[in-house]
């Protein structure tokens, strides 16, 4: 169950960097990928923190892990695709299409795409200086994880 302040304070987390001066464009979709996955591994892990008091390292960690690997990732794509406008679409195809060279064994690769997409549109969003609308989508994403477990 969400909460007000809950939501405020992942609004209002943004991680601050330095411009990038390349068009976004030509960086390359495992590239975006790459820093996706940091920035979606470290909003998850404060809105664990936040959603889950009393909960030691190993439970957060335990509850961050089904939230970030490939096929969550892949769901989470799925829920926020009718969300996503041209530009982001654009930017999940071209990811999603993307050869990644090599894959885990142990994952389905089309889940694989899909987790890489959603990945490299976190860290097109992050890079564009896009913080609310990754805000936005990611509260989407995580809204029903942040309730303190039972």
């Amino acid at each position: 169950m969400e909460n007000n302040d809950s939501r405020r304070e992942l609004e209002d987390f943004h991680l601050k960097h330095l411009p990038i001066k390349r068009d976004l464009r030509e960086i390359p979709c495992s590239t975006l990928a790459w820093v996706g996955d940091s920035v979606y591994d470290l909003y998850i892990r404060m809105a664990l923190v936040e959603g889950r008091k009393g909960c030691h390292s190993g439970e957060l960690h335990r509850a961050a892990i089904s939230i970030v690997s490939a096929p969550a990732q892949a769901q989470a794509l799925k829920k926020i695709l009718p969300l996503l406008d041209e530009e982001e679409l654009s930017v999940a195809r071209r990811a999603r299409n993307h050869d990644p060279g090599s894959m885990p064994k142990n994952v389905d690769p089309a889940l694989y795409r899909q987790a890489t997409a959603l990945e490299a549109l976190v860290g097109y969003l992050y890079l564009a200086h896009k913080h609310n609308r990754l805000t936005e989508l990611i509260q989407r994403i995580i809204g029903n994880h942040k309730q303190t477990p039972d």
